[in-house]
């Protein structure tokens, strides 16, 4: 690839709806876009979070300094089009130095259209953030170092934001599909599964590939259907359970026609549901619970939940900028989670039902492991 910081000269703008600006090096693709801004604090996991759905219409800051050092490859990936429009990194990308590394970072950027900035002050843009609450931006990309930086300023001050979207729509799958790929081992990597004990349907509202391969490798023979099915399309696939994925966007606006399905699931059927993240806050509201925006969010690989029952604390990966308010769950629905960092809602049950769902990512990817045991729970429920 070509030196693309060797002049001094900054080729990079972030502007956020304040007024705030932010000069760097830009890098992966050039042109403009507009999102929302949040803060990442994961040390690892560049490619896995950037190609996570859930970050639709979001650019990623991230607080670790050391990003695209270890490349990009083909089995990282979380879904096949990154869905986050951009990144913003302390400092400039180096040459990739690892074993398992396909490409250069800015050069994959290029490829999917996605805007890279280096050299940001991201422990200043971080409190910017927790202070503004996750501000709407623009971002550009030249050359020449030349900015509209009033133009910049006005088409982040004329982002919608995320409240009232609905973007699992646009990162959803298009048509059902078969899913039998399991986690990632040494030293043959993803192999296939070749026994399942149980049918499992997986509503995609912006599905990671790693929790599908979670289901595939707790003994699951995989369905993935889009978001908008019906639960007569569910239903015909004659589940053991349903399995409700993450996703990004406003959860009331998804749910407006994924909780009338869920609700006829729970009214018709008794088979066991568990959600993550918007599934977990599309459960929640189709149990009579509502939603909240958040200041800024949680987005980081580091995250410290505690499962009331056991008292016991997990560390977790979480990616959410919405939550479930736990002041409004119904009877009869309990809150098994909740975040250390700020007492939010990250798990709930119903007390009579093998129905569940948590805030959090079980499935790493990036993160640590602490809670696959999920997974293994939600097959138990179809024994």
């Amino acid at each position: 690839m070509t030196n693309e910081f060797s002049s001094n000269t900054p080729t990079a703008c972030l502007a956020l709806a304040d007024g705030t600006l932010f000069f760097g090096k830009g890098f992966g693709a050039t042109g403009e876009t507009t999102a929302e801004l949040c803060f990442n604090t994961s040390i690892t996991g560049y490619q896995e979070i950037l190609t996570d759905p859930s970050y639709a219409s979001q650019i990623v800051t991230f607080t670790f300094p050391h990003i695209g050092n270890v490349g990009v490859n083909t089995e990282d990936a979380e879904t096949e089009n990154p869905a986050a429009e951009g990144l913003i990194v302390k400092w400039d990308p180096t040459q990739p130095s690892n074993w398992r590394s396909l490409e250069h970072l800015s050069d994959w950027l290029k490829k999917y259209n996605l805007l890279g900035m280096g050299g940001v002050d991201t422990r200043r843009l971080t409190r910017a953030i927790r202070m503004l609450g996750a501000p709407h931006v623009a971002i550009s990309h030249n050359s020449n170092g030349v900015f509209d930086t009033a133009e910049l300023i006005k088409k982040a001050k004329s982002f919608s934001g995320l409240e009232g979207l609905d973007l699992a729509e646009k990162v959803t799958c298009q048509q059902s599909y078969k899913w039998d790929e399991m986690r990632w081992a040494w030293p043959k990597g993803f192999e296939r599964q070749k026994q399942a004990k149980h049918k499992v349907v997986a509503i995609d509202y912006g599905a990671k590939r790693n929790i599908l391969r979670c289901l595939a490798s707790a003994g699951c023979e995989v369905t993935v259907l889009p978001a908008s099915s019906s639960a007569d399309e569910v239903l015909a696939h004659k589940p053991d359970g349903i399995f409700l994925s993450n996703g990004p966007g406003d959860p009331a606006a998804t749910g407006k026609y994924a909780v009338p399905v869920i609700q006829y699931l729970l009214e018709n059927t008794d088979l066991p549901i568990f959600g993550i993240c918007l599934g977990h806050q599309m459960l929640a509201l189709a149990l009579g619970a509502k939603t909240i925006k958040m200041n800024h969010g949680h987005h980081g690989a580091n995250h410290p939940v505690k499962e009331h029952s056991s008292g016991k604390v997990e560390i977790t990966s979480m990616n959410h900028g919405f939550a479930v308010d736990a002041q409004t769950l119904p009877k009869g629905v309990v809150e098994t989670h909740i975040s250390l960092f700020d007492g939010s809602n990250c798990g709930i049950k119903m007390s009579e039902r093998p129905v569940f769902s948590v805030q959090h990512h079980p499935e790493a990817s990036p993160g640590p492991q602490d809670s696959f045991y999920l997974f293994n729970q939600f097959v138990a429920t179809m024994e």
